[in-house]
């Protein structure tokens, strides 16, 4: 529909939606389950050299490539679109006025890092302290720590809590390093270094969850 002076609207409708969580995101740009919704990097390198560029995902390409082309070229343009991971050429987001649907998908503090880092750090410190006979010393503070405002006082001991959910593992974030130094405090000369790397590497990813939290970065917080 035109303005009253005959142009076109530029500023109405436009798209302001969360768009979910991964799996339903990747579903719904039309790509691979272990595809970048962002760039164009193949899946047998995700999680490879973090400072090599991709081509950022061209999605009306893709459209123009699925929709207009030679019936002659179908098999090329088949084998082009899964090489690079997507399955359907014409997504929901392309076309759609100002919208960049490479732009769209963010990642998520729930689903990147409390279901996921969390549950692997979880898991660990499980097996760490269980190692070293330290279950015990790590459930009596953790039952002891105080309310404060934003925080949900655990109400069962770190063992007894059989399903996590992301509330509780969000628990985790801002008491887990100072649980686990208290569990630590009596140890022998032989285990002072793998304490100490525990601390470390805990309290290291406690520090990048609440770093990947600030609104703007530095080449300091970057680095």
């Amino acid at each position: 529909m035109d303005c009253a002076d005959g142009k076109t609207p530029i500023c109405f409708p436009i798209l302001s939606a969360w768009i979910a969580a991964y799996a339903e995101h990747a579903a719904l740009q039309g790509i691979g389950s272990k595809s970048c919704p962002k760039c164009e990097v193949p899946c047998e390198e995700l999680g490879g050299d973090p400072w090599r560029m991709y081509e950022t995902r061209d999605y009306m390409l893709y459209r123009e490539k699925a929709l207009r082309h030679e019936p002659a070229e179908a098999a090329v343009i088949a084998e082009y679109l899964q090489r690079l991971g997507v399955k359907i050429g014409n997504n929901v987001f392309t076309g759609l006025d100002q919208v960049s649907p490479a732009d769209l998908h963010r990642p998520d503090l729930l689903h990147n890092i409390y279901l996921a880092l969390f549950k692997h750090m979880r898991e660990w410190v499980e097996g760490f302290l269980k190692k070293h006979k330290l279950q015990q010393p790590f459930d009596d503070p953790w039952k002891e720590i105080p309310p404060y405002p934003g925080f949900s006082v655990p109400k069962k001991a770190y063992r007894e809590i059989t399903q996590w959910q992301g509330k509780e593992r969000r628990n985790l974030s801002p008491c887990i390093s100072a649980v686990l130094v208290s569990a630590l405090q009596n140890l022998h000369s032989s285990q002072y270094q793998d304490f100490k790397r525990a601390l470390k590497c805990v309290s290291a990813l406690v520090d990048f969850t609440l770093m990947a939290q600030y609104r703007s970065h530095t080449p300091d917080t970057l680095s």
